[in-house]
């Protein structure tokens, strides 16, 4: 294990006489991949934040609930209990009116409906189906979780392009090293005298 001493912060900009314009191209290289790496990150997040919360907001101003009737028996049988937990919901045909234009489509009802029963369904302006649109606060949950996730997305990008190009950085420092000592290493057998 090789010995290391003791952390010096912002060695890379310190004067050193061995220092050499690569550890200087290195510094900044660094410090411009973090830097990018953290606006990229924070803008693309908040952008698309805001563009979800847009979004969410419009369905919730567009979206309508109306009354569609059952056109036919729903499957099963009702019982006293039924339509209590979404899993006691069947699939039936309903029908619903919107600007003079009649629609059909098929939503989840109480077993055993039968035809012409009321069923609160969410449409949009031009009267097709959507789902209920959600709250204020699953909105805001949706929005910073969407926007959490494409700020860590976008972030990366930058951080992996720092660190691909930090990495051919080192390997030219190396190769340089190389060429050096082989050079001067020979050198170092030799007397004076």
């Amino acid at each position: 294990m090789a010995f290391r001493g003791p952390k010096v912060w912002l060695w890379r900009w310190r004067r050193n006489p061995l220092k050499r314009r690569a550890d200087a191209v290195e510094a900044w290289v660094v410090l411009g991949a973090w830097l990018l790496t953290l606006l990229v990150g924070v803008l693309a997040g908040l952008a698309s934040t805001r563009s979800v919360e847009h979004g969410l907001a419009r369905e919730r101003v567009e979206w309508r609930p109306i009354v569609a009737r059952l056109t036919e028996q729903a499957p099963g049988t009702s019982s006293a209990r039924s339509g209590s937990a979404s899993g006691d919901r069947v699939w039936a045909k309903v029908s619903w009116t919107v600007a003079n234009t009649s629609h059909t489509g098929q939503v989840r009802v109480r077993p055993g409906s039968g035809p012409g029963a009321p069923v609160t369904v969410w449409t949009d302006r031009q009267g097709r189906l959507v789902t209920r649109p959600a709250t204020v606060s699953q909105a805001r949950l949706r929005a910073a979780l969407i926007g959490g996730l494409v700020g860590v997305s976008a972030a990366a990008v930058p951080f992996v392009g720092g660190r691909v190009l930090r990495g051919r950085l080192e390997r030219r420092r190396m190769d340089q090293w190389d060429a050096e000592w082989s050079r001067f290493g020979p050198l170092w057998g030799r007397t004076t005298g």
